[in-house]
């Protein structure tokens, strides 16, 4: 199993524009070589402090999230949609429940997990398409420790496993969060598209269309 780190700093015009963007700093994803022809791809909002938080993932009427893959996204019949319904005491019996798709803040399993989702239709997802919305959310509150970015500044909001080391995971999120100083932000039109080791082909011009099409509200 080949576990690699990578990272994409997007909206990259507008942090060197403003100060305002200093606290979220972008994406990363860490890529594993399953070793049976899938790779899974953890994604991450990366921060610039411990303290800052990400609270929720969303879409809405003015900002569409939707995530897809080309190859469809692996689904165990064990797992979930969520990091919340994942028991990690079936993993001994079922380990490929490891690597099942689900979206998540902060946390890999259900111990702990205080995430919540409303408005999404998951029946895609589960039958291993996309994920879309224009009237749904995943979150968790800021009381819980999991929304927290900690010592590694980065916070989980899915896991995805690909068919084909060829494959890629792409979309375009919005999000909000809380900065070191307690300030509620969005970010909106976050736009990404990641393959096994590299950007896939377009993904530096897309993620450079994001730093025009980003925007920030603070509350």
């Amino acid at each position: 199993m080949n576990i690699k780190t990578l990272s994409m700093t997007i909206a990259a015009g507008s942090l060197l524009a403003t100060g305002a963007m200093a606290d979220y700093t972008g994406l990363s994803y860490d890529a594993t070589d399953n070793g049976d022809g899938t790779w899974t791809a953890r994604l991450y909002a990366d921060f610039s402090a411990a303290s800052d938080e990400l609270d929720a993932v969303y879409g809405d009427a003015a900002n569409l999230l939707s995530i897809s893959s080309t190859g469809g996204f692996y689904q165990n019949a064990f797992g979930g949609n969520t990091s919340a319904a994942i028991n990690p005491a079936l993993y001994a019996a079922f380990p490929s429940l490891m690597v099942d798709s689900w979206v998540t803040i902060g946390l890999e399993d259900q111990v702990g997990n205080n995430m919540l989702n409303i408005g999404i239709d998951w029946s895609d997802f589960e039958a291993g398409g996309n994920i879309a919305t224009d009237n749904g959310t995943w979150f968790a509150t800021p009381d819980d420790a999991q929304v927290l970015a900690g010592a590694d500044m980065r916070v989980m909001f899915g896991q995805f496993t690909m068919y084909g080391l060829d494959s890629h995971v792409s979309g375009l999120i919005n999000i909000q969060g809380k900065s070191g100083n307690f300030e509620t932000f969005q970010e909106t039109g976050i736009a990404f598209d990641f393959s096994y080791g590299v950007p896939a082909p377009g993904a530096l011009a897309l993620l450079g269309l994001a730093g025009v099409a980003s925007r920030r509200r603070r509350k």
